[in-house]
């Protein structure tokens, strides 16, 4: 039994140890401090809200855990027991860097939202390129993660599941309401109230199928030699890219660094950084390694006919949160799980649309302390998400389109964080080759999907390879570009100031 689960402790315990000594790895690098915090000095008691370490902390992991990090594990283990070690090798050497350096850079830059953190040390152009992408994103987040919690409630309660059916559309509808609520309102209104329930289920829920996985002596297969393999199981599809565009927010995910600056303008002490953005994207690690593991364990069972009426077809989808749920856990306790993963996306969806509404009121300078102007933006958003998500609820081939550009779009956000990342770095004459390693990596991930996917451009693999290598050697050399031009301005400004006090 130990030694099928071998290859899974393993990695688990990549993530813990690792997790521990490379976040205490990123706090040297960028060496945290007293100084106040934009959530003291700015306080504003709408978005800028100073609150307790551990309230930031849950947030924040129920902010970028949405179906991602269950979604793509469920996908993601189609490649076999390589995925027990990808994951926390990824999360650890690259996602929980991104979520960590952009939550603190975000402290020390007056708790700007992204956008304006790519004006300032990527250019206007790249401010602007990213602006559009971002936004979109967002809307994509917004109906994705109201899509997927609504259908899941619809199941639970047993009603039909189609475009035409009221109970599907009063279940989007009471979704939508929460987020207008939690959009408008001071951020320790709503979710700073709400979110320790939905973090108690979500801990019942991870723990619950954590130790199901082996009271039940679900088969993982360990990884061997006869057990490696660089392609998927199912539809040869290579592990560079497809694996990691698959798995995306179990790993590494753009839409993190949104969440991060948000929760940001909350935290009260910058040494708490490491805990409240590190430490809660190896959390989300194990969440997916769990759900990694568990599907493993499912579609072991659906192979050897013990789950009747049920074949491989599942693999893959939504369905099979379900079945792990009330395979591992029972009829109640598979509700609970089921509850734990449908509470994951509704609270990154509304912080998704809260940080759009940040974003858009920091781009047009529209005070946001007045509720008026709170209530203007969301709405026009809210119209903007409730177009996709009708959209993908009515066309047949609808929300795999949407889920498809979402997963891309996810991952391609990410190399702007991590350019603007490496040059903070670089012109503080810091430790960038850690951050620029993992975005030289997704440059060429999301560049070699794109070229090759049929939702992209559809060229053969091998040509995408060489085409995306290309492509990462021009975004290293115009992150170095934009590090020299900051540096230098930083130099030069504090020249000035040097002769400004010698005259005086």
């Amino acid at each position: 039994m130990l030694l099928n689960f071998s290859t899974f402790i393993l990695g688990l315990l990549i993530l813990v140890i690792g997790g521990f000594f490379y976040g205490k790895f990123c706090d040297k690098v960028f060496e945290p401090d007293d100084r106040e915090t934009p959530a003291v000095a700015l306080n504003d008691g709408v978005d800028f809200v100073p609150m307790k370490k551990w309230k930031n902390s849950l947030i924040e992991l129920l902010n970028i855990a949405g179906t991602g990090p269950i979604l793509g594990p469920i996908q993601g283990i189609l490649f076999g027991p390589l995925a027990f070690l990808l994951i926390p090798l990824g999360c650890v050497l690259s996602g929980a860097v991104h979520d960590y350096m952009v939550g603190m850079i975000c402290l020390r830059e007056e708790g700007k939202q992204m956008p304006k953190l790519i004006q300032k040390y990527l250019g206007n152009k790249t401010f602007n390129v990213y602006n559009v992408f971002v936004c979109l994103l967002m809307l994509l987040v917004g109906a994705v993660f109201i899509y997927t919690p609504g259908d899941l409630i619809v199941g639970l309660i047993g009603a039909e599941n189609t475009a035409t059916s009221p109970v599907v559309w009063i279940v989007y509808g009471c979704i939508f309401v929460y987020y207008l609520v939690a959009t408008l309102f001071p951020i320790d209104a709503i979710i700073g109230r709400i979110y320790p329930i939905f973090g108690i289920i979500l801990v019942l829920s991870a723990v619950g199928v954590f130790f199901g996985i082996f009271a039940q002596g679900y088969e993982l297969t360990a990884l061997t030699r006869e057990t490696f393999s660089l392609f998927s199981l199912t539809d040869h599809s290579p592990v560079i890219p497809i694996f990691f565009v698959t798995v995306a927010c179990g790993i590494t995910s753009g839409f993190h660094a949104s969440q991060a600056t948000l929760i940001a303008r909350s935290v009260s002490h910058e040494r708490e950084g490491r805990m409240t953005f590190y430490n809660m994207m190896i959390v989300e690690g194990f969440i997916a390694m769990i759900w990694a593991a568990a599907s493993m364990g499912i579609y072991a069972k659906i192979q050897e006919g013990l789950i009747p009426g049920v074949d491989m077809s599942v693999a893959g989808t939504a369905s099979v949160i379900t079945l792990v749920a009330r395979d591992l856990l029972g009829n109640v306790g598979g509700v609970i799980a089921i509850l734990g993963v449908i509470v994951l996306p509704i609270t990154s969806g509304d912080t998704a649309l809260r940080s759009i509404r940040l974003m858009l009121a920091e781009y047009f300078n529209y005070d946001q302390s007045k509720k008026q102007n709170r209530l203007t933006l969301s709405a026009g958003i809210f119209i903007c998400c409730a177009a996709i998500l009708i959209f993908a609820k009515v066309s047949a081939s609808g929300f795999n389109i949407l889920w498809r550009y979402f997963s891309w779009a996810n991952q391609t956000i990410a190399i702007f964080a991590f350019a603007m990342v490496t040059v903070y770095l670089y012109a503080r004459g810091k430790n960038f080759i850690f951050t620029l390693i993992p975005g030289m990596f997704y440059s060429f991930i999301i560049s070699s999907f794109i070229i090759n996917a049929k939702i992209g451009l559809n060229i053969p693999m091998n040509i995408a390879y060489v085409l995306g290598g290309i492509f990462t050697v021009l975004w290293v050399l115009f992150t170095l570009h934009c590090g020299k031009k900051i540096k230098a301005k930083m130099e030069g400004s504090s020249t000035e100031t040097a002769d400004n006090t010698v005259t005086q």
